[in-house]
């Protein structure tokens, strides 16, 4: 992926921030801010916790970046932008994998009532025990 050209593309400068944030979130989908940050430090050590905050917001603001929010957890960041995919949550763990939408179509649910809304995105996410921690667990005590 050309993030310097994507960057351009949406009006903004290219800057070794941005391009490294980009980098991390597009290695390691669905990373918090700390997740990134901590990341980022490799390659830029002076780039502080406030700046990565700083340019996972406007990478977002410009949908560079997709940031959703699973129950429990900090805020997450991936770079697939634009294809109403959805996510699901393993509750004991907190992997987290895509999940394509189902129809195939944004959005892929209508609602019984959009309250006069035009609905651009349906975001559904499911939530249940990935198979490592079901392997890992014993099955219910009987």
């Amino acid at each position: 992926m050309d993030f310097s050209t994507r960057l351009r593309d949406h009006g903004l400068r290219v800057t070794r921030q941005r391009l490294a944030v980009l980098g991390v979130v597009d290695s390691h989908p669905h990373s918090s801010a700390d997740a990134v940050a901590e990341k980022v430090r490799h390659e830029l050590p002076e780039l502080s916790l406030q700046s990565v905050y700083n340019v996972l917001n406007d990478l977002t603001a410009f949908d560079l970046l997709r940031r959703f929010s699973p129950p429990h957890s900090p805020a997450l960041y991936e770079t697939r932008v634009g294809d109403n995919h959805h996510h699901a949550v393993c509750t004991l763990c907190g992997r987290v994998e895509d999940v394509d939408c189902a129809v195939g179509h944004a959005p892929c649910l209508t609602p019984s009532d959009s309250h006069g809304m035009t609905i651009q995105i349906a975001d559904v996410l499911y939530q249940g025990i990935c198979k490592d921690c079901a392997e890992r667990s014993p099955g219910p005590a009987g």
